[in-house]
């Protein structure tokens, strides 16, 4: 299958769900791929590590920071830049109408990031839904419209009621990212330390757990300090190292070498 690009997401609103995952490890990436899932967001070191593409030879990758991280929007390019000459797909950013722009019209594919923003969290309230009040959901349309105004390709649309992404995804050209915001939306997006269920403390409402790592996590955990326990105690005890465990020399090499040793401290005295 031919790596997708930013036209086939377009082409394809509307006619085909994907999924996509956020990954933090090589080996998430690859079971991500082999599992059929299209798009990743991943961290931006990620694309410069070369097995990342013998990983994930297909996957549409997203690198992706907070805006923070980055700083303004002469950073932003120069980030994005490199990492598109690795092979970067598309690039989320939550920086300025201002910076999406810039990197629009250099030519990137640009995501942008409506609804609950968890970086901007305080201008919404904090980790709630965005959108349930008519003012809210005003706002969220509008960033939409100047994100796509703007040159993005795409946007994340977190948290957001699903009623009000579909209307939504109906006056849009953009192609919806759905974190939490419901099936309008033209992927469906999780962590990968939800669906695995990695994820301690507290796990938001959209999130779907279909795996129980905490629990394996913990059980090799358990089997880690058993090991390391027996190790010390037979360190200390003298059981190890035993001599299936070391190599020696021949005798009269040893003995020879002690020999020589002795020369060489009566040569210092």
């Amino acid at each position: 299958m031919a790596r997708l690009t930013v036209k086939d997401l377009l082409d394809q609103r509307g006619k085909h769900q994907f999924a996509m995952l956020r990954v933090e490890t090589l080996e998430e990436a690859e079971a991500a791929e082999k599992a059929g899932v299209e798009l990743l967001s991943i961290p931006p070191a990620m694309i410069h590590d070369r097995q990342f593409r013998d990983a994930a030879p297909n996957a549409f990758a997203f690198p992706g920071d907070n805006f923070y991280e980055i700083g303004d929007t002469a950073d932003f390019l120069k980030w994005a830049f490199p990492l598109f000459k690795a092979g970067a797909d598309g690039f989320y950013c939550s920086g300025s109408l201002q910076t999406v722009k810039a990197m629009a019209d250099h030519g990137l594919p640009v995501c942008g990031h409506v609804g609950l923003i968890p970086s901007k969290r305080t201008w919404t309230g904090g980790f709630k839904a965005v959108g349930k009040t008519l003012a809210s959901a005003q706002l969220v349309y509008q960033q939409c419209k100047a994100l796509e105004a703007a040159g993005a390709f795409a946007v994340e649309i977190e948290v957001v009621p699903h009623s009000i992404t579909e209307a939504i995804a109906a006056k849009t050209g953009l192609f919806l990212i759905s974190m939490g915001a419901g099936p309008a939306g033209h992927a469906q997006y999780l962590f990968s330390d939800d669906v695995l269920g990695q994820t301690s403390g507290h796990v938001p409402r959209h999130a779907k757990r279909y795996a129980d790592f905490a629990s394996e996590h913990a059980r090799l955990q358990q089997l880690r300090i058993a090991a390391m326990t027996a190790f010390a105690s037979d360190v200390h005890g003298g059981a190890y190292p035993a001599p299936q465990y070391m190599v020696d020399s021949d005798a009269d090499v040893v003995a020879a070498f002690r020999a020589w040793l002795e020369r060489q401290d009566q040569a210092f005295h």
